[in-house]
């Protein structure tokens, strides 16, 4: 049966095959070429990248299709498939010549990351148990750990809108924010409800080893960048990182997707990253709009055995600031303002991101077709692929991960068990 749907699947996406360009111009001549790349591959025809990058609109993946072809890794356009149900903004997974390297964009927000990633592991055209996944993308950044430019390596994705939200304006005057956890009196209070999205680990020691390869990088910056962030020097030492130059830093992603902005909402979601990571410092430095949904699609294939979650990379580049500096309001800053952060951001996701590419690639033999084993916990709040979750209440499945033979209902029983401790409304 798995070989008649992979044909099946194969056959229908094959006549679909095309060349697409960085700016839309399409080319069916490569369509025979595209069916001799599958044939040589193995798996029944699947193609077996050792390297997806992972885009989330266009700017971000256009980095790419214009400069890769100019490292000694390939043209990212050599090869462009179509998969169903992908996007019909960006409906191709495109990759080079001997398909070791390809490149899926997903789309914006949660919704349509979550869509794409899950189609395109689904597809049954890409045999990915061996693939690094590198999600790349720009981000808000706290001036708190980073600046414009910085490049962000994350352990943790938080959701951390997945919350109740009282506008500010109404909530209880001992209230620090608006946002409420789920099933909780008070901010500070971890959720009693749990939906199983709220946290997601990835594998610390890849995270290393990826911030070491990226900071081979020399990294882009411009004197219009470091004129605005010149303004967080009257914030004294707690925006002490944001006047420095880009680099390489360690730091925890938000997933939200509100594109928030100011100091109340991003120290709120600062200390929802640290509360529901349990971590004793703040770690929080990014917020995003797709991380979360990324990983949990890669996980739920990981239980399948579709991809290796140990081999997922969470990448963000500042872009602009989540709070405005002291001197200016929160509408300047998110709307009126150019922070020019934006243009050196896109440009280093590629200067970093292609380092950590090209040492996979050069090493694949060594290190990487083994794989780097995490030595701390990886995936999400309630231990779904095994282990103890080193935050939140602990694993659902008793420590051994979810079982594909099992017939229980762990979600039933875990919301009839919550049953008498909830106040209010249907949560």
């Amino acid at each position: 049966m798995l070989l008649f749907r992979l044909i099946s699947i194969a056959s229908l996406v094959g006549t679909r095959t095309m060349r697409v360009r960085a700016h839309g111009a399409i080319d069916s001549s490569t369509h025979a070429h595209n069916i001799v790349l599958k044939e040589r591959q193995q798996g029944y025809g699947m193609i077996t990248p050792k390297v997806v990058i992972v885009s989330m609109f266009q700017p971000e993946a256009d980095v790419w299709y214009e400069n890769l072809p100019n490292s000694a890794l390939g043209d990212i356009l050599a090869n462009n498939i179509s998969v169903p149900v992908l996007s019909p903004l960006y409906p191709h997974v495109h990759c080079t010549e001997r398909g070791e390297i390809c490149q899926v964009t997903v789309g914006e927000s949660e919704i349509n990351a979550a869509t794409t990633m899950t189609a395109f592991v689904l597809s049954g055209l890409f045999d990915l148990r061996k693939t690094y996944f590198l999600t790349a993308g720009i981000a808000g950044v706290s001036p708190k750990l980073g600046t414009l430019g910085s490049v962000a390596l994350s352990r943790f994705s938080v959701q951390v809108a997945l919350q109740y939200e009282i506008d500010a304006r109404e909530m209880p005057a001992n209230f620090s924010t608006g946002y409420l956890p789920y099933g909780a009196y008070a901010p500070n209070q971890y959720p009693s409800i749990i939906y199983g999205t709220e946290v997601m680990e990835v594998n610390e020691n890849l995270r290393d080893a990826a911030a070491d390869l990226a900071g081979r990088a020399e990294l882009a910056n411009s004197a219009d960048t470091t004129d605005y962030c010149s303004r967080y020097q009257s914030g004294g030492d707690v925006y002490a990182a944001a006047t420095n130059s880009p680099g390489i830093i360690k730091c925890d992603s938000a997933t939200s997707d509100v594109y928030y902005s100011g100091a109340l909402l991003s120290e709120a979601f600062e200390n929802t990253t640290q509360l529901w990571t349990n971590q004793s410092t703040i770690t929080y430095c990014m917020s995003a709009q797709e991380d979360s949904a990324n990983l949990q699609a890669l996980m739920r294939a990981a239980v399948w055995g579709l991809v290796d979650f140990s081999r997922v990379i969470v990448m963000r580049t500042g872009s602009d600031f989540d709070r405005p500096p002291p001197s200016v309001s929160v509408f300047q800053h998110l709307r009126l303002l150019d922070q020019n952060g934006y243009d050196i951001a896109i440009q280093n996701l590629y200067l970093a991101g292609v380092e950590i590419v090209k040492g996979i690639i050069a090493e694949w033999d060594s290190v990487y077709y083994e794989g780097i084993k995490p030595a701390n916990y990886i995936g999400d709040i309630i231990g779904t692929l095994g282990g103890e979750p080193d935050f939140g209440s602990g694993s659902l499945f008793n420590g051994v991960g979810f079982a594909l033979a099992s017939s229980a209902d762990v979600g039933s029983a875990k919301r009839r068990a919550l049953v008498g401790r909830r106040a209010g409304g249907w949560k």
